[in-house]
């Protein structure tokens, strides 16, 4: 029995010597008196020693310096003293033998000692140097953006949350946009897009960090600035027009100069009753309110305006949603003959949601928004599927006296490539004539630059779908002479319209404005000549004396669903609604 339990124990002990030759640290075998007894092969490598130079010297003899090494043998002793207890670590300085000093850590523990059976020294040692790098590359990366070398969002949310969590002074958060930053970046190549942000950075930095702000980038080509102090609106503004003077000063990309234009959003406050996000949002909000006003300004954080475009943006964000639940609908605007006889010649559609809060809405709180979330074709489909259906039904029940229906499109359904199918697949669905459908359109569309509303509307019009164009100036018609426009109708719209019913100078300036646009429409071959925004019997009088042949506006009643267009044409009421 006494041989048997021999062989296990060294048949341990050279598990364990294989081990120690194995594992990819460091491992040293301390002797009770102190000394070291062996090392494994991955501490002469890691430390840049030979065996012998270790073995038999003390283990203080391991630490760089004498701090180090005080460290060391109390770790030993308390180890040695209460071998019971968990290995400790700790950070130190270990002599290497080329390199001088080796950031490493240690775990000191014991061993029961083969010979007499009591408790040895044993210390693990592995270079943190490495981990140390590695870390600090995380926490760059957690905390700022590689290519600036600015604090990137993580790290400026938390320096807003923390400013405002200090108290004391006032709190500038400034948001920034490049305009037309993809024009750079695709035109020149993301190459010169990373330059010109660079610069934008370094600019910023030279504006505002001397004021002790913090600047960072966001994302993409958003960048913002903390500011915190005794300071006014006046001189956040100053500071933000001095910066936007110096980005829009060129920087030389491979021999091309670009100048760099910005949106500004600014809020200043003080910062009691503040949260972060509360303070952020605002400064986007107030930043979209900039670009929406053309872009190359600074908008500064009025509260009323703030609560109104939150309001909107909140639309703006649930229209998905709505259109999925089915709260959109669509009214029709009816356009009445001007000779008399008030018949209903056409009917445009019009948007309407059933909002659950809000009741019903227009297009003008929800469209400006959707082409930033994406959902222009989505209603424009809806709008399109929705009015062929319901004008199809009127013609089987009233084939002598419906209306024509027009669809106005947004610009961005207008330029959808996939409009000429969604047109051919709903005229043959609902069977409706293709000659009973109207297509608005607009100068925005047709000068789009990608060229799809040009090619569309030639399409459409060759299905027998006519073109109606929404003019408010010899300009626009000039595109119908420039391209070769297959439109039928006219609609005269604008500021021309409404200063038609005063009776001043400025009315007798638009009658003559709009003699010439209806001149310049019969020259080219255009006779059917309507006008939006028809509201008094005079704006109509005037109308009709120039030519034109239908006019819509509240004059001729409001909006209807598809029923009261059922009733219009029955003979009821014609502002009836259902």
């Amino acid at each position: 029995m006494h041989g048997r339990a021999r062989a296990e124990a060294d048949a341990a002990a050279r598990r364990f010597t294989d081990l120690c030759t194995a594992v990819p640290v460091g491992i040293v075998l301390g002797a009770a008196d102190g000394t070291i007894r062996a090392v494994n092969p991955a501490l002469t490598d890691l430390l840049g020693f030979r065996k012998d130079d270790l073995v038999g010297k003390p283990l203080s003899h391991l630490a760089a310096t004498g701090p180090d090494a005080a460290i060391l043998t109390s770790a030993v002793d308390d180890q040695l003293s209460l071998p019971a207890r968990r290995p400790r670590q700790e950070r130190l300085g270990i002599t290497h033998g080329r390199d001088g000093t080796l950031r490493a850590r240690v775990t000191v523990g014991t061993l029961a000692d083969d010979t007499d059976g009591g408790p040895s020294p044993v210390l693990v040692i592995e270079d943190v140097a490495e981990l140390d790098l590695l870390g600090e590359q995380l926490r760059k990366q957690n905390t700022q953006d590689p290519l600036t070398g600015l604090p990137n969002a993580y790290h400026f949310d938390n320096r807003v949350d923390a400013a405002l969590g200090s108290g004391g002074g006032r709190l500038a958060l400034i948001y920034l946009d490049i305009d037309g930053f993809k024009v750079i970046n695709d035109g020149l190549g993301p190459g010169a897009g990373d330059t010109v942000l660079q610069h934008v950075a370094r600019t910023l930095k030279e504006q505002f960090v001397p004021h002790d702000a913090v600047v960072a980038r966001m994302s993409g080509d958003g960048f913002a600035v903390l500011m915190r102090g005794a300071f006014a609106k006046p001189d956040v503004i100053d500071l933000v027009e001095e910066a936007a003077t110096a980005l829009a000063e060129p920087v030389w990309v491979e021999g091309t100069g670009v100048g760099v234009n910005v949106s500004v959003g600014i809020v200043v406050t003080d910062p009691d009753g503040r949260t972060g996000e509360e303070l952020r949002r605002a400064a986007e909000i107030t930043l979209h309110r900039a670009k929406e006003n053309g872009k190359a300004q600074w908008m500064l954080f009025e509260n009323d305006l703030h609560e109104r475009d939150r309001r909107r943006y909140a639309l703006g964000a649930a229209v998905g949603g709505a259109l999925e639940n089915g709260e959109f609908g669509v009214d029709y605007e009816p356009t009445v003959t001007l000779d008399g006889r008030d018949r209903v010649a056409v009917v445009n559609a019009v948007l309407r949601w059933d909002h659950p809060e809000h009741g019903a809405l227009g297009p003008s709180a929800f469209c400006p928004l959707t082409d930033t979330t994406g959902m222009t074709t989505a209603l424009g489909h809806h709008l399109l599927d929705t009015s062929v259906t319901d004008s199809a039904a009127w013609h089987t029940e009233f084939p002598e006296t419906a209306p024509d229906l027009c669809v106005r499109l947004p610009t961005r359904f207008a330029i959808d490539p996939n409009l000429v199918g969604m047109v051919r697949d709903g005229l043959n669905r609902t069977g409706l004539p293709a000659h009973k459908l109207r297509i608005c359109t607009d100068s925005v569309a047709l000068s789009d630059p990608r060229g799809e509303a040009l090619e569309t509307l030639s399409v459409l019009s060759d299905l027998d779908v006519k073109i109606t164009l929404a003019v408010t100036g010899a300009a626009d018609l000039d595109l119908v002479r420039t391209h070769h426009l297959p439109v039928g109708f006219v609609v005269l719209t604008g500021h021309l319209i409404e200063a038609l019913g005063e009776d001043d100078e400025a009315a007798t300036r638009a009658h003559e404005h709009l003699r010439t646009l209806v001149e310049q429409a019969r020259e080219l071959g255009i006779h059917r000549i309507g006008a939006e925004g028809v509201h008094t019997g005079d704006q109509a009088a005037r109308l009709r004396e120039l030519g034109v042949v239908a006019g819509r506006g509240k004059l001729f009643g409001e909006a209807v669903t598809a029923d009261g267009v059922r009733d219009l044409l029955a003979g009821g009421p014609r502002d009836a609604r259902s």
